[in-house]
């Protein structure tokens, strides 16, 4: 795939020649790409309703009102060349057409570096047959969250659909760790990601949230010695509060410090770049990360490196 905004054709500089230009990130020039590796969109008919019942059961502001054009603009503003958009199959009854409007989304990945992965739900018997048609169309993985379905994620139906998944190929992203619009407890505990990991031991397992959302002491003493990724999303940086009755339950994001730790420890090539979009700013990630203390090769397996090895790109 060519990123159109980060590829300049011949110019005085540089005639006859393609090039990648150096973007600013932060306070320094550096040559990468980015991929955003958790978006979350809704067709535009039910954007605005979505976000808003979203934004009433967490009491946080979204940074987009979750169409795909407010995506688009996010990353031409921020400089993300790839969103991978996470489906949440909230009605077993409706997965089969999630997947399918997720591959009509990758039809026109080339033109705006959107892509879409697959979903499922547990109450899905034929969960083999939904997994081999995610395969079919060319979906690259799934993506699972246990607190929106009330099933713990080392539930024996959610065991099965990550087994299979992984048989197949596909990695599987899931929420980790409480979530800031479904109250405690949380379903995905780090002690139930263990579970996991022991049960069925997935090849590509990716935990949103760094490993467990506000857990991750936790998710670094019991999580870093195991082959599991972590994601960036929506743990770092400020919450964006505008209720402040919602406030509760001592929800926080993390500092910059235990984040270098986790990257030192758990290894950057197991760390994915993502933001959760629209619920953190695309740029205010980009920017944060770019100047913390790591290494250019560390950032660059961040920012994209990882995620191609993922999306096979």
């Amino acid at each position: 795939m060519e990123l159109k905004h980060n590829i300049h054709k011949s110019g005085p500089n540089f005639p006859g020649t393609d090039f990648i230009k150096e973007k600013i990130i932060g306070k320094r020039y550096v040559n990468t790409k980015v991929v955003d590796f958790h978006v979350h969109i809704f067709p535009d008919e039910i954007a605005e309703r979505t976000i808003s019942k979203l934004e009433d059961l967490s009491g946080i502001g979204p940074y987009t009102r979750g169409t795909a054009a407010d995506l688009k603009a996010s990353m031409e503003k921020s400089g993300t060349d790839i969103s991978v958009v996470l489906p949440i199959v909230t009605n077993p009854a409706k997965a089969s057409h999630i997947n399918q409007v997720a591959a009509r989304t990758n039809e026109t990945f080339s033109e705006t570096g959107i892509m879409s992965i697959g979903g499922i739900h547990p109450d899905n018997d034929n969960y083999k047959e939904i997994i081999k048609e995610i395969k079919s169309l060319g979906l690259k993985g799934i993506k699972l969250h246990p607190d929106y379905y009330g099933v713990r994620l080392d539930d024996i139906r959610l065991e099965r659909i990550i087994d299979e998944a992984s048989n197949q190929g596909l990695f599987i992203v899931t929420h980790a760790g409480p979530d800031i619009g479904l109250y405690p407890p949380a379903l995905s505990p780090v002690d139930s990601i263990v579970k996991v990991i022991k049960d069925v031991n997935p090849e590509k397992f990716i935990l949103a949230h760094m490993g467990g959302w506000m857990v991750w002491n936790e998710a670094f003493d019991k999580l870093r010695e195991t082959n599991v990724y972590l994601d960036t999303s929506f743990s770092i940086g400020e919450i964006n509060w505008k209720q402040l009755s919602k406030i509760r339950y001592g929800f926080h994001m993390m500092n910059d410090d235990l984040f270098v730790k986790m990257v030192k420890g758990f290894g950057s090539e197991r760390i994915l770049f993502a933001t959760d979009s629209p619920w953190s700013d695309q740029k205010e990630y980009i920017d944060r990360i770019s100047i913390m203390p790591l290494s250019d090769e560390e950032k660059d397996n961040i920012f994209y490196k990882n995620a191609y090895k993922l999306l096979q790109l």
